[in-house]
């Protein structure tokens, strides 16, 4: 846990619950560049800068690294922004961009505050935002890890038999969870959060996470901003980014705030949490989850 000071620039980063540690480097780099965006911006363009950063990485399940789905070809991504200036946007089910955060910004100019699938990458072509997605080597090898762990009958995914995705497959040729975020404060005191996924593997086509849905996966108020990571299934079924923003706000601390949450889940779900307030940053997960803290004048 790590005690802020108000009035100064602070971001907390994530690679996901889940991920391993020695992707802090990762963290690293992305919380330098929030901090650098900050300097020039406001809050919003530090956490979006953040998660830049991260989707470009190639190891973290955003952007370039982001999850094959079971065909082994689509990928489709979710990513949402929010602050306290008002700004709100999501985009879910987008295929073919590199840079999912960056078209979840722009949707927070429109008049909507999610686009989805095709209408989010007509979106991101209209707005100059559609530089092509391309699958690090990274992505590949975890696909192939995944084939062969559910070839071998070891559940993909706590509590699913895998015989699910098999009944219900819908990809359109023939069969063959975690996130990244970024919590921001800048030294007006404004709050920003921003988050971006490939999904969960396995999934079907079309699923949907927490991640694109406000209060669940995200959420930015006067008192603080919240990300959370995990299995979404889960994750929304207790609007887990609001619920602990609403502690906060009713004062309780931080650390306390993030443990009482991760205790909603059975240890089998994997769940991670990062927050910032007025004078604490902090993060909890019960997974190894790389993250990052800087905090600057």
């Amino acid at each position: 846990m790590m005690n802020g000071h108000a009035g100064r620039m602070a971001v907390i980063v994530h690679g996901g619950a889940g991920a391993p540690s020695l992707y802090a480097d990762g963290c690293v780099r992305a919380a330098h560049a929030a901090i650098a965006a900050m300097r020039d911006g406001d809050a919003l363009d530090g956490a979006v800068a953040a998660v830049v950063t991260m989707e470009d990485d190639g190891r973290f399940n955003a952007g370039s690294g982001s999850v094959l789905g079971l065909d082994g070809a689509t990928v489709e991504m979710d990513a949402a922004v929010m602050d306290t200036r008002g700004r709100l946007g999501a985009v879910a089910c987008l295929q073919g961009i590199s840079n999912p955060v960056r078209v979840a910004r722009s949707v927070a100019e429109t008049p909507h505050w999610l686009l989805a699938g095709d209408g989010a990458r007509r979106f991101a072509a209209q707005v100059g935002l559609q530089q092509p997605h391309v699958i690090s080597e990274h992505a590949r090898r975890r696909h192939q890890e995944l084939k062969e762990r559910m070839a071998s009958g070891s559940p993909a995914l706590p509590g699913v038999d895998n015989q699910a995705f098999d009944t219900y497959w819908n990809y359109p040729a023939p069969q063959g969870g975690d996130t990244v975020g970024a919590v921001t404060r800048d030294a007006q005191g404004h709050f920003a959060v921003a988050g971006s996924t490939g999904g969960t593997a396995p999934a079907l086509l079309g699923r949907v996470g927490d991640t694109p849905i406000i209060g669940s996966g995200f959420y930015a108020g006067p008192h603080g901003a919240v990300a959370a990571t995990g299995i979404g299934e889960q994750i929304v079924r207790h609007l887990l980014a609001h619920t602990v923003y609403s502690w906060i706000a009713e004062g309780v601390p931080l650390k306390k705030a993030l443990s009482r949450a991760i205790d909603f889940f059975p240890e089998e779900v994997d769940i991670g949490l990062i927050a910032v307030s007025r004078t604490e940053a902090g993060s909890k997960s019960n997974r190894d989850m790389p993250i990052d803290y800087l905090e600057h004048e």
